[in-house]
């Protein structure tokens, strides 16, 4: 699997020749089959995040992993203690 999604990666910039934004959906799941599949890629991604939290932020929105879901539940939270 983490091959697959190496080569969907590579794959990327080709698709994303054809009009439309193919490629990007070619990334985004190439990118989400190595995130899961690899240690280091895992690695990788969490020294991202720490650098920069906001594309951070918009990459777990996009692969809809657990941690996105939890920040947006917080926020919710908040918005609404501040508005009582």
């Amino acid at each position: 699997m983490f091959s697959l999604g190496c080569f969907l990666v590579i794959l990327s910039p080709i698709v994303g020749a054809i009009p439309g934004p193919g490629g990007m959906f070619v990334f985004a799941a190439g990118f989400g089959l190595m995130l899961r599949y690899s240690k280091w890629v895992k690695r990788r991604y969490v020294l991202f995040k720490r650098r920069w939290p906001k594309h951070g932020r918009w990459t777990d929105w996009g692969l809809r992993r657990a941690s996105a879901k939890r920040r947006a539940e917080r926020k919710a939270r908040l918005s609404e203690s501040r508005s009582d």
